[in-house]
């Protein structure tokens, strides 16, 4: 390695979420048709002795320690299964929303594997890579490869790659963080729907009815933690054009959905110069 190397990390939005069981370990076991956004978190590496982690960007700040950071837990796990890993210094541009449900952490934990794969010869299927990817969290495998799919379990279960039709949107959000525990603990722990995802839509109109018959379970627990996010479905669902409203994972991050990006990204300036304190983005999710 003589050059920084850099990897994307896109936001990952659950498009829907079912909350299959409760295993006897603890964990639930979920089921999620899963997209992802244009917006992205940047990790770089470059060539050094060490192993370290600078951070950067307008959530640089609500990362926490840097060592407890998801980018050098994956470092961590690799090397625990590589032998003379070859790593260095990390540099990740912080855009997306900490604690937002859109899987920051997890896609830079992924970009970060992906480049010691670069690194150290590793094919991108080196089963070592998806081992140290769950390690590291639920959502680390299925950003691994950045692409729609089914994920089932506690995400060691992925659908092969999903071609779903672009899905112009607004993200929202409202500048809460929201533990992923606290919301289980919130849970009721009934499904919404029982029924299995299949035949996912390869067109818009078809995948905003597959959509509306498959939600998110996590909702109200969300809500009971952050009622803000209450809020922000109420005025997501009264934008002009938009044709869906939901929460994404475990939230507080919520989309809309519009037939184009013109649309969404109108909607989207709109919406920022009413709630100067939220944080609006317009995208494609696909």
């Amino acid at each position: 390695m003589t050059e920084p190397l850099f990897e994307k990390a896109p936001a990952k939005i659950n498009l829907t979420l079912r909350v299959v069981r409760r295993r006897e370990d603890g964990y639930h076991e979920l089921e999620s048709l899963v997209a992802f956004a244009e917006l992205s978190d940047k990790v770089d590496l470059e060539p050094a002795r060490a192993t370290t982690l600078e951070i950067s960007g307008p959530f640089a700040a609500a990362c926490g320690p840097v060592a407890d950071n998801l980018v050098l837990k994956a470092v961590a796990a690799l090397r625990h299964r590589k032998g003379g890993l070859k790593a260095g210094r990390f540099l990740l541009e912080k855009n997306i929303p900490v604690a937002g449900g859109i899987g920051g952490g997890s896609a830079d934990a992924a970009a970060a594997l992906r480049l010691l794969a670069r690194v150290n010869g590793m094919a991108p299927d080196d089963p070592r890579l998806a081992s140290a990817a769950l390690e590291v969290g639920a959502d680390v495998p299925v950003c691994m490869h950045s692409s729609g799919r089914i994920m089932r379990g506690v995400g060691d279960l992925l659908s092969g790659p999903l071609d779903l039709p672009p899905l112009p949107a607004v993200l929202v959000n409202p500048g809460v963080p929201l533990l992923t525990r606290n919301v289980f603990a919130k849970y009721s722990g009934t499904p919404s729907n029982k029924k299995y995802l299949a035949n996912v839509p390869r067109t818009f109109d078809a995948m905003i009815e597959f959509l509306i018959e498959n939600g998110n379970d996590l909702t109200q627990a969300a809500i009971a933690c952050a009622p803000v996010i209450s809020e922000l479905l109420i005025a997501l669902r009264a934008l002009p054009g938009v044709r869906l409203t939901r929460m994404s994972g475990s939230g507080p991050t919520c989309f809309a959905l519009f037939s184009s990006a013109g649309e969404a990204s109108g909607v989207a300036r709109r919406l920022q110069a009413e709630h100067k304190d939220w944080w609006v983005r317009s995208t494609v999710l696909g």
